[in-house]
């Protein structure tokens, strides 16, 4: 195996990845973390918001999410 593959598979390992359901395509999807608590759906493309609150949820993003999203994480 190459170094450049090994860099890839360890890069690939600390993606934070989960199985939920997208509330845009309401369809079961792999969602993959932007950052922490926010996910983007595989299927659709949607930004979604992990919510806890006794079970999991996936909830859509709405203008104060992005906005504090592009403030505190994108420079």
């Amino acid at each position: 195996m190459s170094i450049i593959d090994k860099k890839a598979i360890a890069a690939f390992k600390n993606i934070d990845t989960v199985h939920g359901h997208c509330e845009e395509c309401q369809e079961e999807a792999i969602l993959v973390a932007i950052v922490s608590e926010f996910y983007r759906c595989t299927n659709c493309g949607h930004d979604t918001k992990q919510h806890i609150n006794g079970r999991i949820r996936y909830l859509k993003l709405d203008d104060t999410d992005k906005k504090w999203i592009k403030d505190n994480y994108i420079k």
